[in-house]
């Protein structure tokens, strides 16, 4: 297992992204965050804390769960996404740990669409390593790794990015 980030560097990252979205996104208060679950989730709520503390703005942070949308996985209907959110008008920021082939960015699109109509859709990822099998790119990026097929990069928030 080969480290390419460890806490402090990871910690740092995060803010720095925080600053580009503060600079690309005229008013705050018109962000959602929009956490891929399992692994986004702990991402969106840092990135809402540098967000609280570099510009006192408190953005909404949900969890996105995207199985149904997969069009690599069965599809199973007892996953319900929560569609009180309010998302007409606003900017939504996707936040995953790893964008990879660009199928999970593209489910999360369509479960957007199925609730709202945003006027602004971002992608935020801590690492991109390449091998895109769909035309997405992230907005925000951490980090480009390049990696092999057979490669597996491991996020770890308490701890590191691994490659594996």
């Amino acid at each position: 297992m080969k480290e390419i980030m460890d806490q402090e560097q990871i910690s740092r990252t995060l803010k720095r992204m925080t600053h580009e979205i503060i600079e690309r996104n005229s008013d705050l208060n018109q962000i959602v965050l929009l956490g891929i679950k399992e692994k986004g989730i702990p991402m969106a709520y840092m990135l809402a804390d540098n967000l609280w503390r570099f510009s006192d703005v408190k953005v909404p942070v949900f969890e996105l769960d995207i199985t149904k949308y997969r069009d690599d996985h069965k599809k199973n209907d007892e996953h319900n996404q929560i569609t009180t959110i309010d998302l007409n008008g606003k900017n939504v920021i996707i936040v995953d740990d790893v964008l990879y082939t660009g199928r999970t960015a593209r489910a999360a699109m369509d479960a957007i669409t199925d609730m709202g109509r945003p006027s602004k859709i971002q992608l935020a990822i801590l690492v991109d390593r390449g091998h895109r099998e769909l035309p997405i790119r992230a907005d925000y990026i951490g980090k480009n790794i390049p990696t092999s097929y057979q490669e597996k990069v491991i996020v770890d928030w308490n701890k590191n990015v691994s490659i594996i």
